[in-house]
């Protein structure tokens, strides 16, 4: 016991042996240490200077520099100094945050989510507990490059948004035309027979006559034998034809038939026929008359002139009513139609309306200015149209009932049109569109909206930016 006494005090000394001998190593240059750390710490407040612990970049904080100098954007680095450091007690804390609330946007009925309320309740219908909508689950549903931009963001933008709406849509198309005679209501006066033109009773162009009114008298050799014919046919038949013999009888009465009919297709008329029948005398010339009302517009018709079957005496033209052909583009064409109404104004009489329709769609296309001809027809009582005059003529092309957005909400690339359309909770989709046709602002959309959504007008091009922006730093991430 003696012995293991001795040893253990032989140890116990041979340890504070070493323990002093480190003490001598190493305590010098731990207390040197000491007070060349508290030295810098004294300098620095003594002179004001502030301990950089590193240098950051301003636009992805987590990568940091151990010197100053450019980040890769160009920018400087920012130092990171040792007072705006966060306590290791309160990184510890930070490194476990707390569990972030999530935005609800609004609360549904989960057996009919068109129903929407504002704050939890029941579903007026089932009864059941409405669900939440949470934002992410808003945007999960939503196309590819959907963004959300804060309220206060769209404001600094100058975002404005407008409602999708169905509605007529109806073109006004403005042509020039010009005015042209109606040629159903143009009569040519021949004769059918060779003659000599005695009198005339309209003598100059542009006299208005009346339908049955006396233009000429024409001597005619072959109109006097006929009416000789004609008188001796009805003799013929008063007196056989009540002969007991039929054939008799019937020879008679076909050549007073015969004669008759050939006067009646000579033009003359029947109340010229019945004062012959009447007073039993041949007239030396025969009167012939206007085919109808209307304006003469071309005469060759003079006294003690020779005339022909070919000879055009005169030409009437009834301008009661009026043409006017005007010319529209072909890709206007297929919205014309037959029967459409049209109106018409004349540099002549500023303020006068007249209103027609379209008659006729002609089936060329002019090869040079593209467009199609289109006749409409006007009344014209009063005649204040006159042929050849010009027209602005307005043409309604009706393109029925449209979805339609204002021109300006569409994106178009040439190749694609596109409209943001604006969601709750501050969230923009891009949405593809089949654009129609364009009138006075508004655009016919074909396939991609409905009715009832809600498509930006203004600061379309920056949430476009955003929209870019998101998809390619998504493509980059993957």
């Amino acid at each position: 016991m003696p012995q293991t006494k001795k040893t253990f005090l032989r140890l116990l000394a041979l340890a504070a042996v070493i323990a002093a001998v480190l003490g001598l190593f190493y305590g010098g240059k731990v207390l040197a240490a000491f007070r060349h750390d508290n030295g810098q710490q004294q300098a620095a407040s003594a002179t004001g200077e502030r301990k950089v612990l590193y240098w950051y970049d301003a636009m992805n904080p987590q990568h940091h520099y151990d010197k100053p100098g450019k980040a890769p954007d160009g920018m400087d680095l920012v130092p990171m100094y040792a007072e705006q450091a966060t306590p290791p007690a309160q990184n510890a804390s930070a490194a476990a945050p707390a569990k972030a609330e999530r935005k609800i946007l609004y609360w549904y009925d989960p057996m009919h989510p068109q129903y929407k309320a504002n704050k939890p309740g029941k579903a007026p219908d089932c009864g059941m507990d409405l669900v939440p909508k949470y934002a992410e689950e808003q945007v999960a549903t939503m196309a590819p490059g959907s963004v959300m931009i804060s309220t206060e963001k769209q404001q600094l933008i100058g975002v404005r948004t407008a409602p999708v709406q169905r509605e007529t849509l109806v073109r006004d198309v403005q042509t020039s035309g010009q005015i042209m005679a109606d040629e159903t209501k143009v009569a040519h006066v021949h004769v059918k027979i060779n003659g000599f033109i005695e009198n005339v009773f309209v003598d100059y162009v542009g006299q208005v006559v009346k339908k049955g009114q006396p233009l000429f008298t024409l001597y005619s050799p072959d109109l006097v034998s006929t009416q000789e014919e004609y008188l001796i046919a009805k003799r013929g038949e008063k007196s056989l034809g009540s002969s007991q013999f039929a054939e008799i009888a019937q020879s008679s009465q076909s050549l007073l038939r015969s004669t008759r009919d050939r006067l009646k297709l000579w033009d003359i008329s029947d109340e010229q026929i019945k004062k012959l029948d009447e007073s039993g005398e041949v007239s030396r010339t025969l009167t012939f008359f206007s085919p109808i009302s209307g304006f003469v517009t071309d005469r060759k018709a003079f006294p003690q002139t020779s005339v022909t079957p070919d000879t055009e005496l005169y030409t009437v033209s009834d301008y009661s009513t009026v043409w006017v052909n005007a010319d529209i583009f072909e890709y206007e064409v297929p919205f014309v139609k037959v029967g459409q109404n049209t109106a018409m104004e004349l540099s002549y009489y500023p303020g006068k309306t007249w209103n027609g329709h379209i008659t006729f769609i002609y089936p060329t296309v002019d090869p040079t200015t593209r467009t199609v001809k289109v006749r409409m027809e006007f009344p014209n009582p009063d005649f204040q149209l006159k042929p050849q005059m010009f027209a602005d003529v307005k043409l309604k092309i009706n393109y029925g009932n449209q979805i339609v957005v204002p021109q300006e909400a569409v994106l178009d690339s040439g190749k694609e049109q596109t409209v943001f359309v604006a969601h709750e909770g501050g969230y923009f989709e891009p949405r593809r569109i089949t654009t129609g046709a364009k009138v006075d602002g508004k655009v016919a959309v074909l396939s991609g909206l409905k009715a009832g959504e809600t498509v930006v007008t203004s600061g379309n091009f920056l949430v476009d930016s955003e929209s870019r922006l998101k998809s390619a730093m998504g493509s980059m991430q993957h």
